[in-house]
């Protein structure tokens, strides 16, 4: 299952088809502005097998400069993404697809803290399962308690995830 309707924060269980999802939306965005792009990664709780998360495939796309990923708004557009602007979450371009949402690009310059952190907390959850049933735990809890506003859930959040950069 895929989707997450606005304003809705719910977990679904961990499934193969996430990795094959990325892997085609990776090669669409690939088609369309690959001539900007360093790397795509998978990031985010879908990226970490056996972990339960919200239906929405977090792909972070890097680029050399971040004043081109402008030139990437109308390209992917036509693969049905919204762009959102550099105002919704710090130093990234935005955009999303879907509604109910089903991906999510998050679109870094080279070297960016924000994906560096992305990319260590995802590794580190792949790599260590008692952090990684921790952080489900967590997230389920959370879901619970903010069914209805996302922003309160991620934001609860964010003192596991703190705690195990701080660690690595």
């Amino acid at each position: 299952m895929l989707g997450l309707p606005k304003g809705e924060v719910f977990l679904v269980q961990w499934t193969e088809e996430w990795n094959k999802e990325f892997l085609s939306e990776k090669e669409k965005i690939l088609n369309e502005v690959g001539d900007y792009i360093v790397e795509i990664h998978h990031i985010g709780s879908t990226a970490v097998k056996k972990l339960s998360a919200k239906p929405i495939i977090d792909i972070a796309v890097e680029i050399n400069d971040f004043s081109v990923g402008e030139n990437c708004v109308s390209p992917l557009e036509k693969i049905g993404y919204s762009y959102k602007g550099t105002n919704i979450l710090p130093d990234r371009h935005y955009f999303s697809k879907g509604e109910p949402s089903t991906h999510q690009i998050h679109m870094y310059q080279s070297g960016n803290k924000f994906l560096q952190e992305q990319l260590k907390f995802r590794d580190y959850l792949r790599n260590n399962d008692k952090a990684r049933i921790e952080y489900e735990e967590l997230k389920y809890k959370l879901s619970e308690l903010n069914n209805n506003n996302k922003h309160k859930y991620a934001e609860e959040k964010t003192q596991f995830v703190k705690s195990i950069l701080e660690q690595i």
